[in-house]
């Protein structure tokens, strides 16, 4: 059986169970407490890697094909610090654990099929993580979403119409032509907004009418 130093392995399919990673520049450090997938079965996307028909792609479609897999993905999470294989179908996580061939791979996980319509992205050296919420943003710019994106912040909740004296002060996007606007201009981002409307007002009808155009919820602001 030909072997390969820690080394190799890891520079590969990326830190296994008791390896060590600093986060950053920083002086924490992580130890992969459980590797999901199977010690030379593993699955990898490339040029004379494993992901192809016959190893570690079944050569026929099925209900449990999935859309995407992430190989090989160092996740931190609730759940303690693991390496595992995540599968990805109709837009949701399917499962977490050793994607691949059933039928030719020991280990594989039923709801972790990796098919003809399979995508990959290849995660190995890289930290999957729950994404941060800022629930306090004043819309002003669409730079703010890409920074927000560095930050590890995944959903933007709060108001505004861009450069506006409105925007500067509160986080309230008002009425449904500003709301309307603003859920347009959303559809081009990959980041989850949520926008605020107006609730200082006495009159019920403006509220309800605010909410059935778009607005997650209603922010008292002078």
């Amino acid at each position: 059986m030909k072997k390969i130093s820690r080394k190799e392995y890891v520079s590969m399919y990326g830190p296994t169970t008791g390896d060590r990673v600093r986060l950053g520049d920083t002086n924490l450090i992580l130890e992969v407490e459980h590797d999901c997938t199977t010690y030379g079965e593993e699955i990898k996307f490339g040029g004379g890697k494993t992901i192809r028909d016959g190893m570690s792609q079944t050569n026929s479609p099925s209900s449990y094909e999935l859309d995407l897999v992430l190989t090989n993905a160092l996740i931190v999470d609730y759940t303690g610090i693991y390496k595992a294989d995540i599968g990805i179908k109709d837009g949701k996580i399917a499962g977490i654990g050793k994607a691949g061939n059933k039928d030719m791979q020991d280990g594989v996980d039923n709801n972790l099929c990796v098919g003809p319509a399979t995508e990959a992205l290849a995660a190995e050296g890289l930290i999957v993580t729950a994404g941060g919420i800022d629930t306090h943003i004043h819309f002003i710019s669409p730079q703010q979403i890409p920074t927000a994106f560095a930050s590890g912040i995944t959903t933007m909740i709060g108001g505004g119409t861009g450069p506006a004296d409105g925007t500067n002060a509160t986080t309230i996007t008002p009425g449904r032509g500003n709301l309307k606007s603003m859920l347009r201009a959303a559809e081009e981002y990959a980041m989850n907004l949520g926008f605020l409307a107006k609730g200082n007002v006495s009159y019920e009808p403006s509220l309800r009418d605010q909410i059935h155009a778009g607005a997650i919820g209603l922010k008292i602001h002078e």
